[in-house]
């Protein structure tokens, strides 16, 4: 009787494993990184201009790495204390044109928000759609994933965060099918890519493969992969929606309920003209933003722009006089700058690698290693490789502009087809970017809807094994059917 009368108490004391916060966390790797600029050799590969697709490109020259004085005419390569506590500021400066994106489009969000059209669109939509509100999972995912396949949509997403959490909770589900959905929808485009220009196009540019000769491989790869993200994600959301309580999210949609949807949904809410008027001006740029992309290049000054517009037309049509439409406009800035600061903070990561000049001795390491493999281990190591690399560059055209280079001649030498070691590198690249704390889109939608990094890995470590087996299996298949 005694022993079961402690247990209760025992019970209580145990504490849970749990990931620090998200600011916390990447102070941490900052840390390591600079510790490993006196671990890691420093060094670097000579470098060349190209063109690719008609695009300047710097790469480097496979044969030429040559390791560097850690002391000597570059200055002193080990990143100190000085180096760790500068990271975080370097980092915002390095991604201002994020940083910016990111607040001013939270800004003009803040307006749009404060005139409660979305949030009674949402619930007249909701009511509309009844028990088929689980369709918006696969349409939804279809296309965030089509976009990230064929023209990178990526960062063009953000704004999209707010309005995707709040239809979430109308729907009866969670913030975090809110990330599966845009998140995880786009970047498993990206992992499947098919004709992203950001991704395989500038891979197999650098690498010399000409014609695109495993796209009918690469489509079936998407269709694989985003069927099994989106009933991944349709598993999940039935699950909260039949049980709350189930979601790792569940404590913090308490809070964000009252955050992202201000109407009752309980009571009988008007939806009016000017509502509809509202929508109507946000779904035609939304269209806008889509054929700017496609045909004009548009990337995140122009999209800003319109969301500048959207905010003011919405202010406008709402009636809100100067003073409301500066006040909103300052506090949806307000709402954004945990997101916006996240991004920056991550790209300290990455200055810290450069400025150690770190990055070019572990893909030479990596190249080496590799050598001699038979093809599944050389696909499957590879990429690993690349799962490492895109640590410290998260950048799929950044990745592709370092890596390939060295990683197709040696795919080559090893009577491997150029092509896989492409597939490897787009593999590799979009699967860690899922998990990884370097990645800007991911901690800035966690942030919106201030979810902790750690409750991310929690359900997305459900998944990525999955998608990493099926990564390794098709890699191996683009070394087995040649060109």
């Amino acid at each position: 009787m005694e022993a079961k009368a402690l247990q209760p108490t025992v019970i209580e004391k145990r504490k849970k494993l749990a990931l620090p916060h998200s600011y916390t966390l990447i102070f941490i790797i900052i840390i390591a990184v600079a510790l490993l600029t006196w671990i890691i050799p420093s060094g670097q590969f000579d470098r060349k201009e190209v063109t690719v697709d008609g695009s300047p490109r710097t790469v480097i020259v496979p044969g030429t790495f040559h390791t560097i004085s850690k002391v000597g005419e570059n200055g002193d390569l080990r990143q100190g204390l000085s180096g760790i506590l500068s990271a975080p500021m370097a980092g915002v400066i390095n991604a201002a044109d994020v940083v910016a994106f990111v607040l001013i489009v939270g800004g003009a969000f803040g307006i749009i928000l404060q005139t409660g059209a979305i949030d009674r669109g949402l619930i007249a939509l909701a009511r509309r759609m009844k028990n088929k509100g689980i369709l918006v999972i696969p349409i939804s995912m279809i296309i965030f994933s089509l976009g990230g396949s064929t023209f990178g949509m990526s960062e063009e997403t953000i704004p999209l965060y707010a309005i995707f959490i709040s239809l979430m909770f109308v729907l009866k589900f969670d913030s975090i099918t809110a990330i599966l959905i845009l998140f995880l929808g786009t970047q498993i485009g990206y992992v499947g890519s098919t004709l992203n220009p950001f991704s395989v196009l500038i891979a197999q540019g650098v690498s010399g493969v000409e014609g695109n000769p495993q796209l009918w491989l690469r489509f079936i790869e998407w269709i694989v992969f985003t069927g099994v993200s989106i009933a991944f994600t349709m598993w999940y959301a039935n699950r909260v929606r039949k049980d709350p309580r189930k979601s790792v999210v569940y404590k913090n949609d308490k809070e964000n309920r009252e955050r992202f949807i201000k109407a009752d949904s309980g009571k009988d809410i008007a939806f009016s003209g000017r509502d509809k008027l509202i929508l109507s001006g946000f779904v035609v740029a939304l269209g806008l933003i889509v054929w700017g992309i496609l045909s004009k290049g548009w990337y995140m000054t122009e999209i800003g722009a319109v969301f500048v517009g959207l905010g003011l037309y919405s202010g406008l049509v709402a009636k809100m006089n100067q003073k409301e439409l500066a006040e909103n406009f300052v506090k949806g800035c307000g709402e954004f700058v945990y997101a916006a600061v996240i991004i920056g903070l991550s790209r300290g990561i990455l200055v810290l690698a450069e400025n150690g000049m770190i990055i070019d001795t572990i893909l030479n390491s990596l190249a080496n290693m590799m050598e001699g493999l038979p093809k599944f281990a050389f696909t499957t190591i590879m990429l690993i490789a690349h799962n490492v690399i895109t640590f410290f560059v998260p950048s799929s055209s950044g990745e592709a502009a370092l890596t390939m280079p060295v990683m197709a001649p040696l795919a080559e030498l090893v009577g491997i087809n150029r092509e896989a070691a492409v597939t490897a590198y787009q593999f590799g690249n979009g699967l860690t970017n899922l998990i990884s704390p370097t990645g800007g889109v991911l901690l800035a939608g966690l942030a919106i809807a201030r979810i902790s990094f750690g409750q991310w890995i929690k359900l997305i470590m459900k998944l990525f094994p999955i998608l990493w087996v099926i990564s390794a299996v098709f890699a191996a298949i683009s070394a087995y059917v040649g060109m």
